[in-house]
C-alpha cells in the first residue's frame, strides 16, 4: 500500500495556527502579484515524487519564512495562497544552497572512490586502473527514468566491453535494492550504494529540481584515471550512453 503524504500539509496546519490567533491589521504593504510554475511533491514508500502546478496570487511583502504574523493578505488572497508562496520560498532555498565541493572536470584525475557493491561488498575504483570506466550517477533505483537509462547502458554493454571500457552505476540506494533493480532488469553491470550522498557531495554533483532530486551525472575516465568526460541531464537518458560511447571510441 503506498500513502503519499504531501508536503502542503505542514503549510495547512500553520495556516490554522496563523487564522486562529491573527489581530487586525494596522499596517499596508505593498501588494506582489506573482504568476510562477510551482513543484509540488509528496513520499511514496520513501521516495521523492514531483508534479508541476500553476501558481498565480496577489499577496502583501515582504514574507518572512520563519512567520507571518504580522502579514496583512490584500487583493482577495487567501492563506491557501500564502501557504503556497511559503511552499515555493522553501524551495527556492533549498536551490539555493551551495556545494561546498569543487566540481571535477575533464582533465582531473579521479579522487580514490571505495564503495557496497550489490553484493554488499567492497568496490575499489583504483581496482579498475589500465581501462576505461563510464561511472554513471543516478537519482534511484526501479524509478521510470533511471530504468530508462539503465536499460539503454544494458543493451549497450557488450559495445562498451569491445571498446574495453566497464559501466559502473551509481545511486543512494542500499545494496539490497541494487540486487532488485539489477534482478528486475538483468543489468549486468555493477551497481554502488552510496547511501547517506556522501561521493556525490565529494565530487559535487549538482542535484536537480531546487535540491530535492538527486543529479544525474556521468563520467568516462581513461585508462590513467583521468577524466575525459563530464555528461550531465536528468531527462534524456539515453544521451549519456551514446555520449560516453562517442568518448570511448574517440
Amino acid at each position: 500500500m503506498t500513502t503519499a503524504t504531501p508536503i502542503a500539509a505542514s503549510f495547512r496546519l500553520l495556516r490554522h495556527s496563523i487564522a486562529a490567533s491573527a489581530a487586525p491589521a494596522t499596517k499596508v504593504s505593498p501588494v506582489l502579484s506573482l504568476s510562477a510554475p510551482l513543484c509540488a511533491f509528496s513520499t511514496v514508500k520513501g521516495r521523492v515524487h514531483l508534479r508541476q502546478e500553476s501558481f498565480k496570487t496577489s499577496f502583501v511583502a515582504p514574507l518572512s519564512l520563519t512567520g507571518l504574523s504580522s502579514t496583512t493578505v490584500l487583493g482577495g488572497g487567501s492563506f491557501e495562497q500564502l501557504s503556497q508562496y511559503r511552499k515555493m520560498s522553501f524551495l527556492k532555498k533549498l536551490g539555493s544552497r551551495k556545494e561546498t565541493s569543487a566540481k571535477l572536470s575533464v582533465g582531473d584525475t579521479v579522487p580514490p572512490l571505495i564503495l557496497k557493491d550489490q553484493d554488499g561488498k567492497d568496490f575499489s575504483l583504483g581496482d579498475l586502473r589500465g581501462k576505461s570506466v563510464v561511472l554513471y550517477f543516478y537519482p534511484a533505483d526501479d524509478t521510470p527514468g533511471c530504468t530508462k537509462e539503465a536499460c539503454a547502458f544494458r543493451d549497450s554493454y557488450d559495445t562498451f566491453l569491445k571498446a574495453g571500457a566497464e559501466v559502473v552505476g551509481v545511486s543512494g540506494d542500499s545494496p539490497e535494492s541494487h540486487t532488485a533493480f539489477k534482478a528486475k532488469y538483468n543489468l549486468p553491470f555493477t551497481l554502488l550504494s552510496d547511501e547517506g550522498n556522501k561521493t556525490r557531495k565529494e565530487w559535487g554533483i549538482p542535484s536537480d529540481l531546487f535540491g530535492a532530486l538527486a543529479g544525474r551525472q556521468t563520467y568516462v575516465i581513461d585508462k590513467d584515471g583521468k577524466i575525459k568526460l563530464v555528461f550531465n541531464s536528468q531527462l534524456n537518458f539515453a544521451k549519456h550512453v551514446t555520449e560516453a560511447l562517442a568518448v570511448i571510441n574517440s
